[in-house]
C-alpha cells in the first residue's frame, strides 16, 4: 500500500512544470517557433562542436564523482564500468527528477553486481550528492563574491549581502577543507532505545535505532572532490554559454552564475529534467538578451545534457539487464550439466 508521501514528491514536481510554464508563458507572449527556429539555425559549426565537448566534460566529471566516493569507500573498479554507470544513472535521473532516489536503484542494480553491500551503495549516493552541493557553494560563493550584479535581480537581494551571503559559502567550503586537512573527530549520532510499542493489538519492540557516524575523507578525497563538482557544472554552464550567439553574450561567468541559480531552482521544484523551471529563470535574469536565442540555446543545452544520454542509458540499462539475465540462465542450467 502505498503511502501519502509516495506521491508527494511527483505531485510538487508536477505542480512546479505546470506553474513554470505558467510564468514561462506571460515572459514568451509573442515569441513564434520560426523566431526559435532561426535562432538555433544561426548557431555555427563551431559552436556546436564545443558544446558537444562541454558536455563530455560535465559527464566525465559526473563519473569522476563515482569515482571519489568508490576510493573513499575503498573499492577500486575499472573506470569503464564506473564511468557507463554514473552515465546511465544520471542521464535518467537527471531527465526523471529526483535524482538521489531515482539514481540509487540503478547503482544499487550496477554495484551490488561489483560486491558494495545496500549501506555502501547508499553512501555512495549521499557522497555523491554532497560533491554536487559541494561544487554548487563553491562555484556560487565565488560568484556572489566577485560578481553579485549578475544574480542580483534573481534574488532581489543587494549586491553587499549577496557578497557577505557568498563569503559565507565560501568559508564553509574552507572549513570542510580544514576538517579535512586536520582528519576532525567525526560526528557520531549514537543509537537510541525504543521502547516497546503496541500496534492493532500486536507488540513489537524493544528496538533501538541504528546510530550514525559522519566522518571527514581524507584531504586527497576532500581535494578531488573540490575538483569534480565545479568541473560538471562549468561543462554544462559551457552548452549554454556556447550555443548562445556571440554577439550580445553576457560572458561564461554570467551564464554561469545564472545556471546555478536555474539549476538550484530546478532540482528544489523536483520537476522532471527542471522543465520550464530552468527556462523562466534565464529568460528572468536575462532580460537584455533576445528571448529567442536563450530559448534556442536552452533546447542545445536539453538535448546535449538530457535527451540524446537519455537515450544512450536506456540503451545501455536494457544491455545490461539482458546480459544479467544470460547469465542467470547460464547459472541454472550449470546444475544439470
Amino acid at each position: 500500500m502505498k503511502r501519502l508521501s509516495d506521491y508527494f514528491w511527483p505531485a510538487l514536481g508536477f505542480a512546479a512544470v505546470i506553474f513554470s510554464f505558467w510564468l514561462l508563458y506571460g515572459e514568451l507572449k509573442g515569441l513564434s517557433a520560426r523566431d526559435i527556429g532561426v535562432s538555433l539555425s544561426a548557431i555555427p559549426p563551431r559552436r556546436w562542436i564545443m558544446a558537444i565537448m562541454a558536455t563530455i566534460v560535465a559527464y566525465m566529471a559526473l563519473a569522476w564523482y563515482d569515482r571519489i566516493a568508490l576510493l573513499h569507500l575503498g573499492h577500486k573498479l575499472g573506470w569503464l564500468f564506473i564511468s557507463l554507470v554514473s552515465f546511465t544513472t544520471y542521464a535518467l535521473s537527471h531527465n526523471i527528477g529526483a535524482s538521489v532516489f531515482s539514481g540509487a536503484l540503478v547503482r544499487y542494480r550496477a554495484y551490488s553486481a561489483k560486491g558494495l553491500n545496500v549501506a555502501e551503495i547508499g553512501l555512495l549516493v549521499a557522497f555523491t550528492a554532497f560533491t554536487f552541493f559541494l561544487g554548487t557553494i563553491f562555484l556560487g560563493g565565488i560568484v556572489f563574491v566577485l560578481e553579485p550584479n549578475i544574480v542580483h535581480h534573481i534574488f532581489r537581494i543587494s549586491p553587499f549581502s549577496l557578497r557577505i551571503i557568498g563569503l559565507l559559502m565560501l568559508a564553509f567550503i574552507a572549513s570542510y577543507v580544514v576538517g579535512s586537512a586536520l582528519n576532525l573527530k567525526p560526528l557520531v549520532i549514537a543509537s537510541r532505545p525504543l521502547g516497546p510499542f503496541t500496534l492493532m493489538g500486536r507488540r513489537f519492540g524493544p528496538y533501538a535505532t541504528p546510530g550514525l557516524k559522519l566522518e571527514y575523507p581524507n584531504l586527497s578525497i576532500t581535494l578531488r572532490q573540490l575538483a569534480a563538482g565545479p568541473l560538471e557544472l562549468l561543462g554544462a554552464a559551457a552548452i549554454i554559454y556556447f550555443a548562445l550567439p556571440e554577439a550580445g553574450n553576457p560572458g561564461f561567468f554570467a551564464v554561469l552564475g545564472v545556471f546555478l541559480a536555474s539549476f538550484s531552482a530546478a532540482l528544489i521544484s523536483h520537476a522532471p529534467g527542471g522543465l520550464g523551471v530552468l527556462e523562466y529563470v534565464f529568460v528572468k535574469a536575462m532580460p537584455e538578451m533576445p528571448k529567442a536565442d536563450i530559448v534556442a540555446a536552452l533546447l542545445v543545452w536539453r538535448l546535449l545534457y538530457l535527451l540524446l544520454p537519455l537515450v544512450l542509458a536506456i540503451v545501455t540499462v536494457l544491455l545490461f539487464e539482458r546480459q544479467r539475465l544470460a547469465e542467470r540462465f547460464r547459472d541454472l542450467k550449470k546444475p544439470q550439466e
